[in-house]
């Protein structure tokens, strides 16, 4: 597992992540060296003999096919990390600088929050308290477009969002286009060792965990609850009694990921997750 101890470097590390779809760069082939020195003699069996009289061309050959390049397979890469860590921030950084080097259409996004249950759900299962916490999303639900994503190249394929004006999952608010050959997804619990988070990381070519301070994170989230129309106690209780033990149980899960990022360099004040 490897570690970014270090300001984050967007543009290298969209370029880590897209050698996870073109691979290492290959040194060009070395031309053939001409022969020299005398031909040598005909001692093929099936050469005709001086007094044979030669097989004739054919009149209308067959043009050489000229071989298709294959388009590279797609693939995604998870950052996994606790509430606030700014985890779509640089998901989306990284789908911008990869479309930037490589052309528009070349990334996507796919968020886990568009797996959020909807309210009504919640309120079903006894869950409007813990909204945010991992049994509150579609895990399987996730798991399966992420599967669709890797297996179905052809179409377009439409992505869901969480809404924090709405305060529930939209449809279709993102998409991965046919062209798409690099796919960044992020959530919370996706290195969680449980069922549906499992299946899901299967369809993951690597899986990164975004690490940042606590009290960063935490000072965000009660900012992202007044942003909601709590108050500000209203907002700091949520934080603790929701938000934070969320936190402590993905923190668990951060040595499954296969890299570790500190984002020291990144930008607090423009910060979304």
């Amino acid at each position: 597992m490897a570690s970014d101890s270090v300001p984050l470097d967007v543009p290298a590390l969209a370029a880590v992540a897209w050698a996870l779809v073109a691979g290492p760069e290959r040194p060009p082939a070395t031309p053939a060296r001409p022969a020299t020195g005398p031909a040598p003699a005909l001692t093929d069996p099936a050469t005709p003999s001086p007094t044979e009289p030669a097989a004739s061309a054919p009149t209308d050959p067959q043009p050489a096919r000229t071989p298709v390049a294959r388009r590279p397979a797609r693939r995604v890469v998870g950052i996994a990390g606790a509430p606030g860590a700014g985890k779509s921030t640089l998901a989306r950084a990284l789908v911008a600088a990869v479309e930037e080097r490589y052309g528009a259409g070349t990334a996507a996004y796919l968020p886990l929050d568009g797996f959020h249950l909807s309210n009504a759900q919640l309120a079903r299962l006894g869950l409007t308290d813990r909204k945010g916490s991992a049994p509150s999303f579609d895990a399987w639900g996730y798991a399966a477009l992420l599967e669709r994503v890797v297996r179905q190249e052809q179409h377009e394929i439409y992505v869901p969002d969480y809404d924090r004006t709405l305060h529930e999952p939209v449809a279709a608010r993102h998409l991965v286009p046919p062209t798409a050959r690099l796919v960044i997804t992020e959530g919370n619990y996706l290195a969680c060792d449980a069922p549906g988070w499992r299946e899901a990381r299967r369809s993951l070519a690597a899986l990164w965990y975004l690490e940042t301070a606590d009290d960063v994170r935490e000072q965000r989230l009660v900012e992202r609850q007044l942003a909601g129309g709590k108050d500000a106690a209203q907002a700091r209780a949520w934080v603790a009694g929701n938000d934070r033990p969320n936190g402590e149980l993905i923190k668990e899960s951060r040595w499954r990921c296969d890299r570790i990022l500190v984002p020291f360099g990144m930008d607090m004040l423009n910060w979304r997750d």
